[in-house]
């Protein structure tokens, strides 16, 4: 048995091919899309004076003031040490300013400044732009295909992840 007519795998063990594409071009063509998304996102933002990755902090503290570094870093998906060295750099610029915890004198939490808070519209125009712009020739109905399949794509990601 060959590869069947609609390109799901055939019996054979053969990977689907899809119009000259196969299941191997996958993990390419969504780290290639996650990467020109993050520098056009990188390219709006620099206009607040945001780099990569500090917009993920404001919208955090955005919804949720006054975290610990290992809260924002479980949140955002980076290593304590990581988010340490992006709350110092960010607090130098203004955005954020440490505080002890009131409860726990042994705990450091982080906050938006004045400046950090003026930030949070900027990014949802950045981030609703460049959004437009990865999806502007899509229709409505592809648009919740896409957005479905990337959520399971990362569902089951996350399970294996899990199973390791």
């Amino acid at each position: 048995m060959g590869k069947k007519k609609d390109g799901k795998k055939s019996k054979s063990g053969k990977k689907k091919d899809l119009d000259g594409l196969s299941t191997n071009d996958l993990a390419s063509a969504v780290t290639q899309a996650a990467r020109a998304m993050r520098t056009a996102l990188s390219r709006s933002l620099s206009e607040s004076g945001l780099y990569a990755g500090q917009d993920g902090v404001i919208l955090a503290l955005s919804g949720e003031d006054g975290l610990t570094a290992g809260d924002l870093a479980s949140r955002l998906g980076v290593k304590a040490p990581t988010m340490t060295r992006t709350i110092s750099r960010m607090e130098a610029q203004g955005f954020l300013e440490r505080r002890n915890d009131g409860e726990d004198g042994r705990l450091t939490v982080v906050f938006l400044t004045e400046q950090g808070r003026a930030t949070v519209e900027q990014i949802g125009r950045s981030v609703a732009d460049c959004s437009a712009a990865a999806v502007q020739d899509f229709s409505d109905k592809e648009i919740k295909s896409l957005l479905r399949l990337l959520k399971a794509m990362d569902a089951n990601l996350q399970g294996a992840a899990a199973d390791d």
